[in-house]
């Protein structure tokens, strides 16, 4: 299967399926609230952040370009948005095949409805209507070619692209509309109002330490030319960015979901990443932009764990940070974020361990004998699994390459095993 094939949205569909058969699931539907499992599901992708970084267990993706990745990232979150917010329940794999197509249906739709600088004709040169699989392929090779492909430079990327995650966040409202021209208008008035919304946060946050530095100011420069954006909004933008714009002008509507709150912060601490230094006076700014997007100082931790914990899975795709240094704390301080939730977790965690009795009797072991290989790499995955089954770390999106057995035991509480565990 190659993305820029033509019959690649079937060929995608027929390699997915066991995949999407996750979503079927009744406990994965239930577990959480759906705006965090599409959180789980879409931030490791990197597309939040314009990125094309998972492999997503595809066996030729390292022979893809960008561009091709991020098609079939876009269609996978905008799949797995539809089917995590999907009405009935998916009992079987019919089931599952219905939902499947009418988001096919959807896709091609939503496109032609709000982005019209994408409109495709649902019919062909020679007169036939497209079959939906047809048109949602045609319109996702339009967005595509109309995202940008920045290579080997983060920040541009990210300021182009990110955008993507818009698309996905609004399509899983779309769809549960009657799509007549009113619902389209408010819907297309709402994409210009969040992508200026993206402005305004990266604007506050570029001049968070009254000085916005010269990298600050290109990515801004690129972010703007490429949210298309009217002539009038541009001048607007750059005048806000000139000036500098203060939290409470933001604007952001009152009903904003958990998830779109989310990718606000994180883009706020990403512009803020983006000079590589991060101030007190900076970081008191994000403490204050999350109390306005009605977050505590914990979530923006979480956020800056999530972030850190996607920079350092990837860090040898994304050559921006390819940075020794840099790397190291990083490093560091994920690892301190997460051992300072850990301890604040620390009965949970030893509760936990005692009802997994595979992780409980290999830990046990390992306090007297040396594990093999084979051992260890069980021990670890193990305690990621008592990880994630803990509220807190459930929101997170772990990063389970770093996550070695050797680190996991640095963020486990030092008297873990003192207080009975084992």
């Amino acid at each position: 299967m190659r993305p820029n094939d033509k019959g690649w949205f079937k060929d995608y569909l027929e390699l997915r399926k066991t995949a999407l058969m996750e979503f079927s699931n009744p406990e994965v539907r239930k577990a959480s609230h759906p705006e965090y499992t599409l959180y789980r599901v879409i931030q490791p992708t990197g597309l939040m952040y314009g990125q094309s970084v998972a492999s997503m267990g595809i066996a030729d993706i390292d022979h893809w370009d960008e561009k091709e990745k991020l098609k079939i990232l876009l269609t996978e979150s905008l799949i797995s948005s539809s089917l995590l917010f999907y009405d009935n329940p998916l009992k079987t794999e019919e089931d599952l095949s219905k939902a499947i197509f009418k988001t096919i249906e959807n896709i091609g739709n939503f496109y032609n409805s709000i982005f019209p600088e994408l409109a495709t004709s649902t019919k062909t040169i020679f007169g036939r209507k497209k079959s939906p699989l047809e048109l949602a392929e045609t319109v996702l090779n339009k967005r595509i070619e109309h995202a940008s492909n920045f290579e080997g430079n983060f920040w541009i990327y990210f300021f182009h692209n990110s955008l993507l995650f818009l698309d996905v966040f609004i399509f899983g409202q779309w769809i549960h509309t009657n799509a007549d021209r009113i619902v389209a208008d408010f819907f297309r008035y709402e994409r210009d109002e969040l992508r200026f919304s993206v402005v305004k946060v990266m604007a506050a946050a570029s001049h968070a330490n009254k000085e916005v530095a010269m990298e600050e100011r290109r990515l801004y420069e690129y972010f703007v030319e490429s949210t298309d954006l009217s002539v009038q909004r541009r001048k607007e933008a750059l005048k806000i960015f000139e000036e500098g714009f203060a939290i409470e002008d933001i604007n952001l509507p009152s009903e904003n979901s958990w998830i779109l709150k989310r990718f606000f912060l994180e883009v706020a601490i990403l512009t803020i990443w983006a000079d590589k230094k991060v101030e007190q006076v900076e970081l008191d700014f994000l403490k204050q932009f999350c109390h306005y997007l009605g977050f505590s100082d914990e979530d923006l931790e979480n956020s800056m764990i999530s972030i850190e914990g996607f920079m350092l899975e990837h860090w040898g795709e994304l050559e921006y940070f390819q940075d020794k240094q840099d790397y190291q704390q990083v490093s560091e301080q994920f690892i301190k974020r997460v051992a300072r939730l850990a301890e604040k977790n620390k009965t949970r965690l030893i509760k936990k361990i005692h009802e997994n009795e595979k992780a409980a009797q290999l830990m046990k072991k390992a306090s007297s004998n040396e594990l093999t290989l084979e051992e260890k790499e069980k021990v670890r995955l193990q305690l990621l699994q008592v990880l994630k089954s803990i509220p807190t770390f459930g929101i997170l999106a772990l990063p389970h390459q770093f996550l070695t057995l050797p680190i996991l035991l640095k963020i486990l509480p030092k008297n873990l095993f003192a207080e009975g565990v084992i």
